[in-house]
């Protein structure tokens, strides 16, 4: 596949990437369009059921979205309006939304600066230094809030310490949710089971993005939860059809969050070369390393020893940031930021009474973080061109850096 236009290089490329499986994808819209299944049925049924197999978990629901899942798996495993539910701020804020829309408030901690994850010693000192127990319950010492849950994310494809964070929620009796939105497919070696876990495992509940560009996306938007507990799994599917439990019988006040059937399809497609295309992420990201090696101005992804990223985004730290991104610009390279401004200090999150400076490396990082090119298939000497636009004076001999 020809992966570039014109000589530019895009920042994903999702035309090729369609046009591999067009039949396919062509043939579940014409499927949709004879059985007139458009709303759940059959396939939505299937697709859950071999999501849930792919992650490790005993039950999936598909969603209208990513952030939908998450606000319902919230809700579903009962955190409850005027709690308050930890997360990271070096996210997109539909983590935020999401923890509002369940009716919580969202106490932010600081970041590992290796992983760009939730740092468990962060999470650890908010629950000792910033909260205090009474009658067995933890609270926010500032907005006298119950603290009732954790959402670590799964950052640019790579997991969360989820065993340290778990032990830690376990000792504050606190649930935790994961936000995997961005890392279809990763693991993490779990010292707990003593096995490797998928992402959506681990946690009581898990909710995924389906939006065009993740690994596995949809043309269109949609999401998922993924859960091992029955109840949490049956409140979801019934609060997602506008509270039904069957037609016309509202047992709570739902949501319109359904998953489109063709959607479901589509999905169902892609999800049989997940592994294929995350393995063809890591090989691009392993060019990546290598094309970077030594360099003083780059520092490139650290993957966890207990991890499998599977790079979403490939994200590096540069200086002068700007300067680097027009550059690639002016070259024909797409770049993004993820994310620029940390959630505590955007103006639709000012009402936690978050400043500058209280999140010291999450800051830092949103200072210099650079996202490069990343899809399968992106080819190496794309990457090299990349590279050596970086490094510039420190790109001789770039070439023999590949095999």
């Amino acid at each position: 596949m020809n992966k570039t236009t014109g000589g530019a290089t895009p920042f994903v490329d999702l035309a090729s990437h369609h046009v591999e499986i067009e039949d396919e994808l062509v043939g579940a819209f014409r499927q949709a369009l004879r059985e007139s299944s458009f709303i759940g049925g059959a396939a939505v049924e299937d697709f859950e059921s071999r999501f849930a197999g792919f992650c490790g978990a005993r039950f999936s629901s598909g969603v209208a979205n990513g952030t939908d899942a998450l606000k319902l798996a919230l809700v579903a495993s009962g955190v409850k309006p005027g709690d308050t539910v930890v997360t990271v701020a070096n996210t997109f804020i539909a983590t935020v939304e999401a923890i509002s829309q369940a009716g919580a408030l969202a106490a932010f901690v600081d970041i590992d600066e290796k992983t760009y994850n939730m740092d468990p010693a962060a999470l650890r000192r908010y629950l000792d230094t910033a909260c205090e127990s009474t009658g067995g319950r933890t609270f926010d010492k500032r907005t006298k809030s119950p603290v009732t849950a954790v959402v670590p994310v799964h950052l640019y494809g790579q997991p969360a310490e989820m065993d340290a964070i778990l032990d830690i929620a376990d000792g504050f009796g606190l649930t935790v949710i994961e936000d995997a939105c961005q890392a279809h497919g990763a693991k993490y070696l779990s010292r707990r089971t003593g096995r490797w876990m998928k992402a959506g495992s681990m946690g009581a509940a898990a909710a995924f993005s389906f939006y065009p560009g993740k690994n596995l996306g949809a043309c269109g938007d949609a999401g998922a939860v993924t859960t091992n507990d029955r109840e949490i799994i049956e409140y979801i599917k019934m609060a997602r059809d506008h509270g039904q439990s069957r037609k016309y019988i509202h047992e709570i006040e739902g949501c319109n969050s359904r998953l489109d059937a063709i959607q479901a399809m589509i999905l169902r497609i892609k999800l049989r070369r997940l592994s294929e295309w995350n393995e063809m992420r890591r090989e691009a990201a392993r060019v990546y390393d290598r094309l970077f090696r030594g360099s003083e101005k780059v520092i490139t992804p650290a993957e966890h020893p207990d991890a499998r990223h599977v790079y979403h985004l490939y994200v590096i730290r540069v200086r002068n940031r700007e300067a680097h991104q027009r550059r690639l610009s002016e070259a024909g390279v797409s770049t993004g930021l993820h994310y620029p401004v940390p959630l505590h200090l955007q103006r639709a999150c000012a009402r936690f009474g978050y400043l500058k400076g209280d999140l010291p490396v999450t800051e830092r990082v949103a200072d210099e973080i650079l996202s490069l090119p990343m899809y399968p298939g992106l080819r190496p000497s794309d990457q090299e061109r990349i590279a050596a636009l970086i490094l510039g004076p420190e790109a001789s001999g770039i070439a023999d850096r590949l095999p």
